[in-house]
């Protein structure tokens, strides 16, 4: 039997003010979902911010009711749940300010594996498909978990390549376990399972996939990771807010660089243009940076280059020898020391980006590689 603290807490949840931030505004001030659930209409001034209109919904019978039959339906279906405020969600999720406040999970996974986010479009290119490839081919002696979001394309890709490559994975769905959206992806959501990974989410099962519980998705992709990986996407696409969650947590943040008359590289292009994410310069480099143990020593380079031929510019070697010189310099340091405006410095660090000389980081600083 599942314990009554997760009765309330899925009833808690449930009401029409409650989100997750309010949640645990209610769990730090009442100690319990249960004693939220029964206190919390009556002695809501005890929390800062919150009013009557937040708690007039709490202690309703209808959502203990939908919390009781919730709870039914996840004992039928093997599925546990999770509650941040017990430490039982992903750790490094769980330092989100805006964390799911309960998760659902089907499936069984060590936490303490290091984990990265892999996203990208829908429509996925060949250029795409053959990074993905590249990448776990290189990383295959490596012990790391991935994470996506069960979609077609790029996803799909990193699910099913995760799979061949004995990584487990981990699908954060957009709505509740009585659906499964695509339909087509129903048995690659089984295989998961059955090959050591997880489907989350945080959606109770009755929950569709609309819309607007995409972009929600997107943040627990982002936080469950210390990095993620843009492959491809256009401009606005779903990874695009992604990588701003990611950002926002300040998280590491890589994107594929394309062609710029290439649809599906074009978000790519900007969030490495306006520092969002570092630019993938080889399959070499991204995995030393991610730090993965033991990988594998002979790898196939992006875009191939021999040090030795290598000739920069006057200002790109300026600029590069200031940043080797002095490790994690912001933006406007750099062009005061180097006397070039900001708007010329940053055209520079793409560059050298590309050439795989130098590493940005959130907040505008940089590192020699």
């Amino acid at each position: 039997m599942i314990s009554e603290e997760y009765l309330f807490a899925i009833a808690l949840r449930e009401c029409s003010q409650i989100g997750d931030i309010n949640f645990h505004k209610l769990i730090r001030t009442f100690g319990s979902a249960r004693e939220a659930w029964r206190s919390a209409k009556k002695e809501y001034k005890k929390m800062e911010g919150i009013g009557y209109k937040t708690v007039f919904d709490i202690g309703n019978e209808e959502h203990l009711k939908f919390a009781e039959k919730e709870l039914k339906f996840c004992e039928k279906n093997n599925i546990q749940i999770r509650l941040k405020y017990l430490n039982e969600i992903p750790s490094l999720l769980n330092e989100c300010i805006d964390a799911p406040a309960i998760l659902y999970q089907k499936g069984k996974l060590n936490d303490s594996l290091q984990k990265v986010s892999i996203v990208g479009t829908r429509n996925m290119t060949l250029y795409g498909k053959q990074f993905i490839e590249d990448f776990f081919e290189a990383t295959q002696t490596s012990k790391y978990a991935t994470v996506s979001g069960l979609a077609l394309g790029v996803d799909k890709e990193v699910h099913e390549q995760s799979m061949k490559y004995r990584k487990p994975t981990i699908a954060v769905l957009a709505h509740g376990f009585q659906f499964l959206y695509p339909a087509k992806n129903r048995r690659l959501s089984e295989k998961i399972i059955q090959e050591g990974g997880i489907l989350v989410t945080e959606f109770c099962s009755s929950r569709k996939p609309d819309r607007e519980n995409f972009i929600q998705r997107n943040r627990i992709v982002a936080g469950i990771s210390p990095a993620t990986i843009v492959v491809e996407t256009g401009y606005g696409g779903g990874s695009v807010s992604t990588a701003s969650f990611a950002n926002d947590y300040n998280r590491e943040v890589f994107a594929l660089p394309g062609k710029i008359t290439d649809t599906y590289s074009q978000g790519c292009n900007q969030l490495i243009f306006y520092n969002k994410a570092t630019a993938i310069s080889s399959i070499k480099d991204l995995v030393n940076i991610l730090a993965f143990n033991n990988p594998k020593e002979k790898m196939e380079e992006l875009f191939s280059y021999s040090e030795s031929t290598i000739q920069l510019s006057e200002n790109q070697n300026k600029t590069y020898q200031y940043i080797k010189d002095h490790p994690q310099i912001s933006l406007d340091d750099l062009a005061q020391a180097i006397s070039l405006p900001t708007h010329k410095i940053l055209p520079i660090i793409l560059e050298l980006e590309l050439l795989g000389k130098v590493k940005s980081f959130s907040g505008r600083q940089f590192i020699a590689i």
